[in-house]
């Protein structure tokens, strides 16, 4: 048996980046800023999320930087060949299956009316 199942709650690190292809699949992008609890303060743990179709779609009409959303899928890597160097190169990305919109439409507007996030919280 095998399991890969990512749930996170935080907030947009960006507005998502959407793209449309030809053959009618979207796909969406952004950061997701989860807060991590330390003895002296929270730091953001940042994680680049990847979503498609309907999710993806939902994504760009609702989310803007600093909304407060959950979300649910599993973790891939992307590789690539670095050009400058050559170098192997790797990234996590959250293939994301699920997500939530979890902020007040208020909450939404002030991060937007912002540019950033509508708290102090992530």
């Amino acid at each position: 048996m095998s399991l890969n199942v990512v749930t996170l709650v935080g907030r947009a690190g960006r507005d998502p980046d959407v793209k449309y292809f030809e053959s009618g699949s979207v796909v969406c992008k952004f950061t997701l800023a989860v807060n991590r609890r330390t003895r002296n303060s929270d730091e953001p743990d940042w994680f680049n999320l990847e979503m498609w179709g309907k999710t993806a779609e939902v994504a760009a009409n609702y989310v803007r930087k600093g909304s407060l959303i959950g979300v649910s899928g599993s973790l891939k890597f992307e590789y690539w060949k670095d050009r400058a160097t050559g170098a192997d190169r790797s990234a996590p990305v959250i293939r994301v299956d699920r997500m939530e919109l979890l902020g007040s439409k208020r909450d939404n507007e002030a991060a937007a009316a912002s540019g950033g996030y509508a708290d102090d919280e992530f």
